[in-house]
């Protein structure tokens, strides 16, 4: 079976990407969303959460978002902390997840896919390029935040450009190209691909 991830930076476009592949059947592994998920369930994950940034990580269980954003995201060296406690997990998730799909090729969709280290385990990586101006503005209406605090994500993340170059294959989302039909290229090339492995 073919590993494909899928990355960009935020606001690319990268889950409309992976949720075309989806619709086309191919099974798709989100990271980011597997990664709250383990913050939420690995009890020794949420003890040392706790211990690094406070019971208040926490509210009545559930993780406190907001509260953790707002330390990290200040602060690139809690970040690194935050990651090197959460990643392995993460990815040891992904592998054994990949481990049960039966389809020619999987999706492994991640925004941090050079920065946590988790790109080492797949065949191709697919790059989701939209600019920055479009990006911001996507990121801002999203999540309901300022240009500012948009930046200030995008300054976590390695150069756009330079993580396209460290991809394999790259989709453009420019709101002027058609992303469905840069999709459908692709399927059809991982299912060939994947009939000569």
């Amino acid at each position: 079976m073919i590993k494909v991830g899928i990355t960009g930076g935020i606001g690319s476009g990268k889950s409309t990407v992976a949720n075309i592949f989806k619709v086309l059947g191919i099974p798709v592994f989100d990271a980011d969303s597997e990664a709250k998920k383990v913050m939420e369930e690995d009890a020794d994950l949420k003890l040392a959460l706790q211990k690094e940034f406070g019971q208040e990580v926490y509210t009545d269980g559930k993780l406190n978002r907001k509260y953790l954003s707002d330390i990290v995201f200040r602060d690139k060296h809690r970040l690194d902390v935050l990651n090197a406690i959460v990643h392995p997990a993460a990815i040891a998730r992904g592998i054994a997840w990949t481990a049960q799909q039966q389809s020619p090729y999987t999706i492994k969709e991640a925004a941090l896919m050079f920065e946590a280290g988790s790109a080492f385990n797949l065949d191709y990586l697919i790059g989701v390029y939209t600019p920055q101006a479009i990006r911001i503005q996507r990121v801002m209406q999203r999540d309901h935040v300022g240009r500012q605090d948009v930046l200030n994500r995008m300054s976590k993340q390695i150069d756009e450009h330079l993580k396209m170059k460290l991809c394999d294959f790259v989709i453009v989302n420019d709101e002027q190209q058609l992303v469905v039909p840069q999709v459908l290229a692709f399927h059809e090339k991982f299912i060939e691909l994947a009939k000569h492995t």
